[in-house]
């Protein structure tokens, strides 16, 4: 039965390996981390891992794209909610941090991702509002509601 309600979007990339130094994965330290992540039309993505499991400190890590992820997603609602309400956003910024933990055997998984966005709207009589529409902003977030870890905010709303 198809849910008449129910749209689906498909999302694909392509992610190349681009750290082979030659002998390929010989062992631990022969070879790099780096890969390029392409979407037809967009320009790429230089990866690699975080430096703490050997990876270049220069290009992203999939952990810092997840963070990144769940603070883009969080904003991109918390803006279309505030202009649907007739709150006025002058200024975001958000300064999102993760805590991942590391497990003895390698593995391992994020615990908490917390956002904490400074926004500017246009007249304090908007705060309450502006303040309240995080929470709205958080439940609708397509990225943190697919994750298994709490996605916290700590807003702060000033007037211009």
């Amino acid at each position: 039965m198809h849910d008449e309600g129910v749209r689906t979007h498909t999302y694909s990339a392509t992610t190349v390996w681009t750290g082979n130094r030659g002998p390929g994965t010989t062992g631990a330290g022969d070879y790099d981390r780096s890969h390029t992540v392409s979407i037809k039309g967009k320009p790429d993505l230089f990866g690699s891992a975080d430096p703490s499991f050997r990876g270049d400190f220069t290009r992203w890590n999939p952990e810092e794209m997840l963070v990144a992820s769940l603070s883009a997603c969080h904003m991109l609602w918390y803006l279309g909610l505030t202009a649907a309400a007739g709150v006025v956003v002058t200024d975001y910024r958000d300064f999102p941090s993760g805590i991942m933990t590391e497990e003895s055997d390698g593995g391992g998984q994020f615990t908490e991702v917390v956002l904490t966005p400074m926004v500017t709207v246009a007249d304090s009589s908007m705060f309450d509002e502006a303040q309240r529409l995080h929470h709205d902003a958080s439940s609708k977030c397509f990225i943190a509601r697919s994750v298994n870890f709490p996605v916290r905010h700590q807003p702060k709303v000033a007037a211009a």
